[in-house]
Formats: structure tokens, C-alpha cells, sequence
């Protein structure tokens, strides 16, 4: 008789637990939801595309629980999106200008902002393309369309106007320019051979095997090409984005860099 109450006992609280469960009356915590996740949208120059894929693959493997989402573009087109209240938790620049702007306007987390990569300008054409030791060459009638970045909003192409004024060239060269959105657009111009000449970054001329670098720009030619990314002032997780703020500028992330081609802000 004993066992029997016993034996009932043990099945009506198997029955309770049950109905519990189904009545989601009974807390359920699995090893997935114990640990927060965190999610992070970085906005980047395009030039960093590669490098920071890399770095995301990286990062995540030893941050399980950081989500990175990155949104591409160029620097000027970046800026303005954060200045409308985009969603973003760190800004990468191709450029000082952009950063300068929206340190103006209290946007970022000043303590977070610090000047990190550098790169090169350089002249590029298409394989087999028209050879050229001078910049002064393209105003040679062989060249007819020149790519470079939109000056007003493409860090790369502000680049090219300052040492195409300085070479006096700016003027003359106008009806053969060609804008692009991005330095990527100005890349793929050059690669499908729409234009016998263009003007990028040392890096993505370095990520394509379809144009040939002819010159690089010396340096004194425009203002220093210099990447600054910062913490934005309404990141949803200003915790999470200082820390790979630290990770970008860190050892870890610095090789990778290199790997593509930038030069690390000493």
C-alpha cells in the first residue's frame, strides 16, 4: 500500500511538471539564451572591404556572442547616413574630413576616435593598357576617359583632385573625367577597360588582377590619406563598440591590415 501511494505521488508531480512545461509556467533557460548577444553595425569605407571581412572572421570566432554587420560604401555617403540617425556603432573614414564633421556635430564618443591606417594614391590601367611615366601624360590624346572617384563625397577622388591641381592638370583634364560613387566603381571601370585610366587607392589596385599601377603619387601631391574610425554617440552598444574599436587597433587586426596593403598610423 505504501509503494502504491508512493508510486502515485511520483506520477501526479510528473503530470504537474508536465502541464507546467505546456503552460509555459516552468522557467526554461538554455545554454544559447544564458549568454546576452550583442549586435554591432560598423559603417566602413569600401577600401577596407576585404581586410575588415577578414578581421569580422577573426573577431567572432573568439567573440561567439558579438553579431558584426558592416555597411560598405564611400566615406561622404557614410557620413551624411549617420548624421540622419542611421543605426550605427562605429564609423571607419577613409578620410578626416567626414570624422572632422561629425566630431563638429558631437556625434562620436571623443575619447574613442584615433587616426588609424594609412594608404597611397596611385595611377592604374587596364592590362595591356596605354603605358604612362608621368602624370603629365594624361593629357596625351591616347587617353581619353580617366576614372576618378566623385571629389565631393569620395575620399579617393578629393585625393586625385588635390594632386591633379597641384600638377596643374585639373583644368585640362575635365573633359575626360569620369566619376565614380565609390573607389570600387572607379576600380571596375579601369578592370572592364570603360576607361583607359584611373586614380585608387594602392589597395585596391593590390586586390585586382586585371589593371596595372604605372605610378604612385608622392605624398606631398595631396593631404595625407589617413583612416580615423571613432565610436558613435548613439551606438545601442557603446560597450561592445569601444572593445572592437580596441581590437581594430590592436596587434591581431594590424597584421591583417598589412596583409592588404595599408599602413598602420604609428
Amino acid at each position: 500500500m505504501e509503494r502504491k501511494r508512493i508510486f502515485n505521488s511520483i506520477v501526479a508531480a510528473a503530470v504537474a511538471l508536465t502541464l507546467l512545461i505546456s503552460w509555459n509556467l516552468f522557467p526554461s533557460v538554455s545554454p544559447t539564451t544564458a549568454q546576452q548577444r550583442t549586435s554591432l553595425t560598423v559603417s566602413a569605407a569600401i577600401s577596407l572591404s576585404q581586410a575588415l571581412g577578414e578581421i569580422k572572421t577573426v573577431y567572432q570566432s573568439s567573440n561567439p556572442n558579438i553579431t558584426i554587420t558592416y555597411n560598405f560604401g564611400a566615406s561622404g555617403a557614410l557620413k551624411q547616413q549617420i548624421q540622419q540617425g542611421a543605426p550605427v556603432d562605429v564609423f571607419l573614414s577613409a578620410a578626416t574630413q567626414q570624422m572632422n564633421e561629425l566630431q563638429q556635430s558631437n556625434l562620436l564618443i571623443n575619447d574613442t576616435r584615433r587616426n588609424l591606417l594609412t594608404n597611397r594614391l596611385v595611377l592604374i590601367t587596364p592590362k595591356n593598357g596605354v603605358a604612362l611615366s608621368d602624370f603629365k601624360q594624361l593629357t596625351d590624346v591616347r587617353i581619353k576617359k580617366i576614372a576618378i572617384g566623385e571629389p565631393k563625397s569620395v575620399p579617393v577622388g578629393q585625393y586625385a583632385q588635390e594632386m591633379l591641381t597641384k600638377l596643374g592638370l585639373w583644368q585640362q583634364l575635365q573633359p575626360k573625367l569620369v566619376l565614380g560613387n565609390n573607389v570600387r566603381q572607379v576600380l571596375t571601370f579601369v578592370e572592364s577597360g570603360n576607361v583607359d585610366a584611373g586614380i585608387v587607392y594602392a589597395t585596391d589596385a593590390k586586390a585586382s588582377d586585371k589593371v596595372t599601377v604605372l605610378l604612385t603619387a608622392a605624398e606631398n601631391l595631396h593631404s595625407p590619406i589617413v583612416y580615423p574610425l571613432a565610436v558613435i554617440r548613439n551606438s545601442r552598444n557603446p560597450g561592445a563598440a569601444k572593445a572592437f574599436v580596441d581590437f581594430l587597433a590592436g596587434d591581431r587586426a594590424k597584421i591583417v591590415f598589412q596583409k592588404y596593403g595599408f599602413g598602420i598610423v604609428r
